[in-house]
């Protein structure tokens, strides 16, 4: 475990927080079972690696791990859970959950039996994810991150900090907002 630690330290450390896609501000990361779906490559872990570096402050409370990791051929989260949790944890976030086998089992004994820890999950098999086996549903809070929007885009691209605008509100204000 302690080079998981190692590890997730130096890529929360190395984390750009320049840029933040849009469900950042709108996950309640106070939830204690928080699970992000989305295609590959869309931002689910930069966005999980910013709200860790930008909000918890104690790095021995934290561990980001990906599940893809060689660790886990003969290590189960379960116990991971565990002994983080016997270390202080408190934050456990895991990436590629739908590289694990039965992860949502566990997952579900780990909430059940570890009420002081909060787990953010990320995975990119949306519909395995959100047909589980464990009944997270009425556990967890999911949310979808979607493609990055042109607005979003024009953010990242050239720094810029344009505001989300709904249809209604373009609708009704459009020469105000020119």
């Amino acid at each position: 475990m302690e080079e998981l630690l190692n590890w997730s330290y130096r890529i929360i450390a190395n984390t750009n927080i320049d840029f933040k896609r849009y469900l950042s501000d709108k996950i309640n990361w106070n939830n204690r079972l928080i699970i992000i779906v989305g295609s590959r490559g869309v931002g689910k872990t930069t966005l999980m690696l910013q709200h860790i570096k930008q909000h918890i402050t104690n790095n021995e409370e934290v561990l980001y791990t990906s599940l893809d990791n060689i660790y886990f051929t003969t290590n189960s989260i379960i116990n991971l859970a565990e002994q983080f949790v016997l270390n202080g944890g408190k934050y456990l976030y895991l990436d590629e959950i739908q590289k694990y086998k039965n992860w949502s089992i566990e997952i579900k004994n780990i909430y059940d039996n570890f009420p002081e820890l909060k787990l953010v999950l990320s995975g990119s098999s949306t519909t395995e994810i959100l047909n589980a086996q464990g009944d997270l549903s009425r556990r967890a809070l999911f949310y979808k991150l979607g493609g990055m929007s042109f607005r979003e885009y024009v953010n990242f691209t050239s720094g810029s900090n344009f505001e989300a605008i709904s249809l209604t509100h373009l609708i009704q204000n459009h020469r105000k907002i020119l």
